[in-house]
């Protein structure tokens, strides 16, 4: 029973996902609350990726784009108290979603001073001096961050059966930088959440049959609404809402319709586009909810000291959308030169796929304190996503696990995953859901490291 119990604890440390679809980071596994008797863990997941690509499609240039996801952290941590032999109690920590991207170089996702604003021979500077304004500098950079804390009771009515559900509080903050003659107008955008925290539950249930090291367990964890009152910055539609940038606008315009580049309907509809841009001190609170999921968890002996494991998880990432409050408004006002046409407006980041995962795996004990693993994965994706986020369309992986257990009590593990990306075509918020994109990203790769430790009091 005790050499079960290790290749059992050892599977469960070294196949859980290092990267999914769309944000999705950490895989929300219940298997730590699925331990028995009392159970302590912690660990921790890197995850280097490289992801590169090409200027194409509706992008005016064909330059390339460096690796522009910057390597990533992931703690964890879960306790489970048996508390008597029917009840029990547990607590997992986790960042269940996460990105992180900064393009740099030479392309069209980094400001310059002669990037265009709204027509040609107006640009970022020469709009910055008739404003007083500043001129647009720096790299687009993409940065959320959700933690979630999870409080678990359960049930268990015999050694078969576990009925468990719980609240959860989930935490989210984010930063955005748009820059880069790509993004129009929001060239210069910014976007800044400090943390808020709102709550969320779970529950499910799980079944196992320990002589055989049968175990099997499906667990629902609701979607969370936040409510994020940000500060928003756009550099040049605050510089155009004066009336020094009405102005100027309008001068140029006139110059263009009198040699013959815009026809006076044009410059009309330009004029009535800039007339109605919201103020610069508007601000309001910007609402989304994070997506709910389904987590399908089983494992199973083939022979003495042999397991076979693995896991298949659906996220609704097709219900979600994340528009900031002062950007929504505008793109209701500028969707109209979009590409495509957004007379509605349009959200900063919107997926239209739901993500499907699976991992299966074979545990094998090498020794009384050795163990080893081997796992295949793969990932559907989100969709094609906006470039502001690192666009990827899923991914298959391989992965190597080994565990060393000094003595029943407690042991020490470690993983290794390598991910071939799905190649992707980048979109803009307002090209989301259209053939329409900015950039193409193949041959891609992500390289994930695990470690933990676990211990039984």
């Amino acid at each position: 029973m005790k050499k079960k119990t290790l290749v059992i604890v050892m599977a469960s440390i070294c196949t859980s996902p290092l990267y999914a679809a769309a944000f999705d980071r950490s895989g929300q596994s219940i298997s730590a609350f699925l331990q028995p008797g009392n159970y302590f863990e912690g660990g921790i997941k890197v995850l280097d990726t490289s992801l590169e690509g090409q200027e194409a499609g509706t992008n005016p240039t064909r330059n390339s784009i460096s690796d522009i996801i910057n390597s990533a952290y992931n703690p964890s941590a879960a306790l489970k108290l048996q508390l008597t032999p029917q009840f029990s109690f547990g607590f997992i920590y986790d960042q269940p979603y996460a990105s992180d991207s900064e393009y740099t170089g030479n392309n069209s996702f980094v400001a310059k001073p002669n990037d265009t604003v709204l027509v040609p021979g107006i640009n970022s500077t020469t709009l910055a001096e008739k404003t007083g304004g500043e001129v647009v500098t720096g790299n687009t950079k993409a940065s959320f961050d959700m933690q979630s804390f999870s409080f678990i009771g359960g049930y268990q009515p015999n050694k078969y059966w576990n009925l468990y559900a719980g609240p959860v509080y989930q935490t989210f903050k984010s930063n955005v930088n748009l820059r880069g003659q790509v993004f129009g107008l929001y060239n210069g955008y910014d976007f800044e959440a400090k943390e808020v925290g709102d709550w969320g539950w779970l529950a499910g249930f799980a079944y196992q049959i320990p002589e055989k090291a049968i175990k099997a367990s499906l667990t629902y964890r609701s979607s969370i609404h936040h409510e994020v009152k940000a500060n928003e910055k756009l550099s040049l539609v605050d510089m155009l809402s004066t009336q020094q940038g009405r102005d100027f606008l309008d001068e140029h315009l006139a110059y263009m319709v009198s040699i013959g580049q815009m026809t006076e309907a044009s410059r009309a509809a330009l004029n009535h586009v800039v007339a109605n841009l919201p103020d610069a001190g508007k601000s309001g609170t910007t609402k989304f909810k994070s997506p709910e999921s389904v987590n399908l968890e089983f494992q199973t002996g083939l022979r003495k000291g042999t397991l076979l494991f693995g896991n298949l998880r659906w996220v609704h990432w097709s219900d979600f959308e994340f528009k900031p409050y002062r950007f929504g408004e505008i793109s209701e006002v500028v969707g109209a030169l979009s590409t495509p046409s957004r007379p509605n407006g349009f959200n900063l980041v919107r997926y239209y796929d739901d993500q499907w995962s699976a991992n299966l795996g074979i545990g094998q004990r090498l020794s009384d304190k050795w163990s080893g693993s081997v796992s295949i994965g793969w990932d559907s994706g989100a969709g094609e996503r906006v470039s502001t986020g690192g666009p990827n369309k899923g991914y298959y992986s391989v992965g190597l696990g080994a565990q060393y257990s000094p003595t029943t009590k407690y042991f020490i593990s470690g993983g290794l995953k390598y991910l071939w990306l799905g190649d992707a075509k980048g979109q803009l918020g307002a090209q989301a859901g259209s053939e329409y994109y900015v950039g193409e990203y193949k041959n891609n790769y992500s390289i994930g490291y695990g470690l933990k430790i676990g211990y039984k009091f």
